[in-house]
Order: C-alpha cells, then sequence, then structure tokens
C-alpha cells in the first residue's frame, strides 16, 4: 500500500538503439544530492480532540450547540431526560434528611432509651441508698439476713438495668451513624448520576462535528459530538508496517492537503504510537506542523513523504537497469556484479562496481 520514493530530478542523457527489432536504452551511472523518503496517507486532526458522549440514557432535551462554535471549559452542552436518575437522586435526599433526623441528639428513638436510662439510673441510686440501709440494720440485727440480700439483689437488678440501658442507647447512636454514612454515601452517588444528565465541555474548543439532534434518544456510551482545538490540528499518518521502522522522532515531513495539490506544507514527525492497527494494516504516527495551516478543516485528507534519509553527490542508476543477482549489463552484453545500497521504486544506489565512465545497456524484451 505503502512505498519508498526518490526525490531526484529525472536523469538525462538516455539514448535508444534499436537493434534486431529490440528497443535498447544506455546509460551511465550519474552523481546526485538524494532524498529518501516513506509515502504515508492520513488525515488532519485537531489537538486535544475528544468525543461528548452520553453518559445515561434518554431524550435529549437541550443541545446548545451548532458546529462551528466555540465552547469554554464547563459551558452546558446537552440536557438528558433521565428520569430514573432524577427519582433516585430525589429519594436518596429524603432518606438522608431521615438518617439525619435518628443520628441528632433530638431523635425520638435516642430521646427514648436516655429517658429510660435516667429513670433506671434513679432508681439503681435508690436501691443503693436501701441497700447500705439495710446493711446497717442487720449488723444490728433489725432486719433479717433474707430482707438484707434480698435488698441487695435488687440494687444489683436496677443497676445491671441501667447499664444495659447505656449500652442500648450507645449502639442506637452507632446504628444510626452508620445509616447517616450509608444514606450521605448514596446520596452523593445518585446526585453524581443524575449530573451525567448534564453534558459539559471537559475541554475548551470547537465542534468539529454535531452527532445527534434535539429530541434524539440515546444511549450511555453514544457520541453525541466531536470537539478539539480550534487553531491546532496535525497530521496522522498511516505508515505500512514494512516501512515503520524507517520512521524516527523530529523526522521531516512533507505534507500534501487534498484540498490543495499544488502546495507543500513542511512539518516533523513528533510521535510515533505505539500499537499495530490490525484493520487498516498499518501503524501510526503524528505529524507536527512547521509551516502555517490555513486550511483548519478536521477530517481532510492528505498525503506525506517522510524524508527518512539524505544523502549528497550519490552514484545511481535508473532501477530497470539493475538485472538478477545485482547485475548489470555492460556494452557488448557481458554482465557485471556491483554492489548495490539502498533500492528504491526508480533508482539504485551504486557502492562499487562500475563507475560514471561505465556504459550499461537495457533490453526491452
Amino acid at each position: 500500500m505503502k512505498t519508498i520514493k526518490l526525490i531526484i530530478p529525472v536523469i538525462a542523457g538516455l539514448f535508444l538503439l534499436n537493434s534486431c527489432g529490440r528497443k535498447t536504452e544506455t546509460t551511465n551511472p550519474i552523481r546526485k544530492n538524494i532524498t529518501e523518503t516513506v509515502f504515508a496517507s492520513g488525515v488532519l486532526v485537531p489537538e486535544n480532540q475528544y468525543n461528548l458522549t452520553a453518559e445515561s440514557d434518554g431524550y435529549l432535551t437541550t443541545l446548545s450547540f451548532e458546529e462551528g462554535d466555540i465552547v469554554k471549559t464547563g459551558d452546558l452542552l446537552a440536557v438528558i431526560n433521565n428520569k430514573t436518575y432524577n427519582i433516585n437522586a430525589k429519594s436518596a435526599d429524603m432518606l438522608l434528611k431521615i438518617a439525619r433526623t435518628n443520628a441528632s441528639p433530638n431523635a425520638p428513638a435516642l430521646k427514648q432509651i436516655e429517658a429510660n436510662a435516667k429513670a433506671a439510673e434513679q432508681k439503681m441510686k435508690q436501691d443503693e441508698l436501701q441497700a447500705e440501709r439495710y446493711k446497717k440494720l442487720f449488723e444490728t440485727n433489725s432486719v433479717s439476713k433474707l430482707e438484707y440480700e434480698n435488698m441487695v439483689l435488687a440494687y444489683e437488678n436496677s443497676k445491671a438495668n441501667y447499664l444495659a440501658l447505656k449500652e442500648n442507647y450507645n449502639a442506637q447512636k452507632q446504628v444510626a451513624e452508620q445509616q447517616l454514612i450509608s444514606q450521605q454515601a448514596q446520596s452523593d452517588v445518585n446526585k453524581v448520576l443524575e449530573g451525567n444528565n448534564e453534558l459539559r465541555a471537559v475541554i475548551g474548543g470547537k465542534v468539529y462535528s454535531k452527532l445527534k439532534e434535539l429530541g434524539d434518544y440515546v444511549r450511555k456510551g453514544e457520541v453525541i459530538a466531536i470537539i478539539g482545538s480550534p487553531s491546532n490540528l496535525y497530521a496522522e499518518l498511516s505508515i505500512d508496517e514494512s516501512s515503520i521502522s524507517r520512521i524516527k522522532i523530529n523526522q521531516e515531513v512533507a505534507v500534501q492537503l487534498n484540498t490543495n495539490k499544488n502546495s507543500h506544507l513542511k512539518g516533523i514527525i513528533q510521535e510515533i504510537y505505539p500499537t499495530f492497527d490490525k484493520q487498516s494494516q498499518s501503524f501510526y504516527c503524528k505529524a507536527v506542523f512547521v509551516d502555517s495551516l490555513n486550511f483548519l478543516i478536521s477530517g481532510t485528507q492528505l498525503q506525506a513523504n517522510i524524508i527518512t534519509q539524505q544523502k549528497e553527490n550519490v552514484l545511481v542508476i535508473p532501477r530497470k537497469f539493475l538485472d538478477f543477482g545485482n547485475s548489470v549489463t555492460l556494452e557488448g552484453g557481458t554482465k557485471k556484479k556491483i554492489e548495490t545500497g539502498f533500492i528504491s521504486t526508480n533508482w539504485v544506489e551504486i557502492l562499487s562496481g562500475i563507475d560514471e565512465t561505465t556504459t550499461i545497456i537495457f533490453e526491452d524484451k
């Protein structure tokens, strides 16, 4: 799909000969400054591009933007009518109010236990005084041992009842506080979910695409709009897997927009994405523009040549003069073995074996 090209002036000096009805061309190796490139196709993509995505199911009751609009961070762009989230949020608020009431010192359940505990405390103190009194009476033989022991037992029972009510109060308070924490969390969660009905701009930018209309029913995860930088776009390039190893960061790129094929824009490779796209069988990289980009339409298709190597004063021959086994045909038909460097679609670099004085031929069979 992608090919390597050499950007080089067309070589001159080819002579056409006719021999026995065959077309024969001759040439001599020449020296040129050459540039090796990798071809890539791609599109313009805005910086900070993101999808405005529905976070709940429902009908769009508000859409406050159009394609081309500039929006600011936090702007309300869409509202989804999801009644379930609204009902849950209101219900959670009501339950939270009840939980707060139950956890307050004036909660009816706590007040009742507190009153019972105070009554039990008074009875315990009275029984304690009676037990002390009966002890003295018993020591003077004024009451029987059984009467004394019954009074001590009454004191111990009232004391146990008081302590049990205190424990009950603390336990009831703890349960109420736990319920308050739980309901507070549930209320917060439902407020977040209810807030998902309102879609706001995460980052300010330009609305490049509006994908839904007012009144449309959307589901969670569906894209409503595409937003990105209004003035800063880059070229997302598709690189064939056979060529990706030649691509490096900061390599120069010559970009040609399909909307203006008479103009070339200079850019550089800024990022090589680490994943392989199975659908397109390509790798992707990001090229930022050095030259001013006046055409700011996201999705504009383009072609690019990535400069992977530049050499000066290189000895080259047209590729069609290279035979199988890295050999060329000299005048007279003799085969000559040569050593080659890189080989592109049109040109072959000569490292050794022939020089500029060597005439070679190509016979069109």
